[in-house]
């Protein structure tokens, strides 16, 4: 029942876990039926360090997201992120055995499953292969070649490598938590569904997904994705940067950045203060809101930099490539003040922030707004998609079926008689294998027969 009427995406994040339960309504919008949230414990950087801490945090998450939602989860599609994952560009085809027949799915599933024999580092496994354009026979810069004919599929494919390690600690996890992995999903793509439009996917844009421990980035153009890649630095060092240069606890630094930090010290007053209160009979102490924007604007500065240098990688300053939707920022570590001045300024890509309740109907009081939420509504969404799949496969399958069981004698509209099976001395299964219908297998026979004549 689970499969048939709701999805769950379960983002396992360095700062929060968050569990999401929804579906699909009438008019094709996700409902959210219930939402779970984790202070997560053994995550750092993206990346699980702690097992059992991370299994607690994980059943966690999941039980509120049951009690609010008020069904039971057991499949989830989880996102991965963290400093080890790696991108790369291959190019590679297959030849088809029966050119007259029209390409399928299972034509770009074979070549997928060629790509995924590539071989990679030692410890390292493809996590996605994603198709970006393809080639059939000479004809290049192909889309979408299903039901095109043609002996030679190739395709560009943008590959995301992950280390195996780290990916099966997620597993694990997960399958601990007593929940079964539906797929895995890298976060900037799960960010990405949420929050862009496909306008602006077409037009060239970069989302920059700041999270807790990473900074996660996706490039996209002609809407087709480009580039990906994990920056190891979030919002979590910011916070450790205020409680080095403040000298205060963490609990204090992470409140001072989400209440007063900003990422332009200009804009702030030296006169203005903030008084934090003093541990155990210590005297409180009394904090410049530029100093701390100078904290903060320092490092945030260094992060942007960083996605600068992956924006030129990619090649976004070059006029074919030029992203002409510019950045949009996600994650919580978008929700600082004067991010986006900043962001303009540093990247010269005009920005802005992607708030990830575009696709939600029921979201009243706004609690999903947040672009916090962005990668486990992506998620969400991500699994939807999977089990629309499989609707659609199994539809596909029963009718096939159905056709198969039908008599091999059968009679027309017009009440005529058709030619059995027997008469053409073909099976349903022959005639499957040829990708011929009954009438095209009957002319066939008949040209069989005359050139025997002749």
């Amino acid at each position: 029942m689970q499969n048939q009427e709701y999805s769950v995406g379960l983002d396992i994040g360095t700062t929060k876990i968050v569990a999401i339960v929804g579906r699909r309504n009438a008019h094709g919008k996700i409902e959210v039926m219930g939402v779970g949230k984790a202070k997560s414990l053994g995550v750092h950087k993206g990346i699980v360090n702690n097992i059992s801490q991370t299994i607690n945090s994980i059943k966690a998450a999941v039980a509120e997201a049951q009690a609010s939602a008020g069904v039971p989860i057991h499949k989830v599609t989880v996102g991965i992120a963290g400093k080890h994952i790696r991108s790369l560009q291959h190019s590679d085809y297959i030849m088809r055995e029966h050119p007259d027949q029209y390409i399928t799915e299972k034509d770009i599933e074979a070549l997928k499953e060629q790509v995924k024999k590539l071989v990679m580092l030692p410890g390292e496994e493809i996590i996605h292969v994603l198709p970006q354009e393809y080639k059939v026979d000479s004809e290049g810069e192909i889309h979408e070649p299903v039901g095109m004919h043609g002996k030679r599929l190739e395709a560009n494919f943008h590959v995301v490598v992950g280390q195996m390690g780290s990916i099966r600690n997620i597993a694990r996890c997960v399958k601990e938590a007593g929940l079964e992995m539906e797929a895995l999903t890298l976060e900037p793509l799960a960010s990405s569904e949420a929050v862009l439009t496909k306008e602006e996917k077409e037009a060239g844009v970069a989302i920059i997904d700041i999270g807790g421990g990473t900074t996660d980035i996706a490039i996209f153009k002609d809407n087709i994705i480009r580039h990906t890649c994990v920056i190891p630095y979030g919002g979590g060092i910011i916070t450790d940067d205020i409680k080095e240069g403040c000298s205060i606890i963490e609990k204090h630094a992470e409140q001072l950045k989400v209440k007063f930090g900003s990422s332009l010290p200009d804009m702030e007053k030296e006169s203005t203060f903030v008084t934090i209160p003093g541990l155990h009979g210590r005297q409180d102490k009394e904090i410049s809101l530029k100093t701390l924007a100078q904290i903060v604007g320092a490092r945030v500065e260094e992060i942007l930099e960083m996605v600068n240098t992956e924006l030129k990688a990619y090649g976004a300053f070059e006029q074919k490539k030029k992203l002409i939707a510019g950045i949009v920022l996600t994650g919580g570590g978008s929700n600082l003040k004067n991010l986006r001045l900043l962001a303009n300024y540093t990247t010269g890509f005009d920005s802005r922030i992607g708030f990830a309740n575009e696709y939600i109907v029921n979201d009243k009081n706004q609690y999903l707004k947040g672009p916090e939420f962005a990668t486990a509504i992506g998620l969400l969404m991500e699994s939807l998609k999977i089990r629309d799949k499989k609707s659609y496969t199994t539809e596909v399958e029963n009718t096939a079926e159905a056709t198969e069981s039908t008599p091999a004698e059968m009679v027309s509209d017009n009440g005529q008689e058709t030619v059995s099976n027997e008469e053409t001395g073909e099976s349903n299964a022959e005639r499957k294998r040829k990708g011929l219908t009954f009438g095209q297998s009957l002319m066939e026979k008949v040209k069989k027969f005359f050139e025997e004549v002749e």
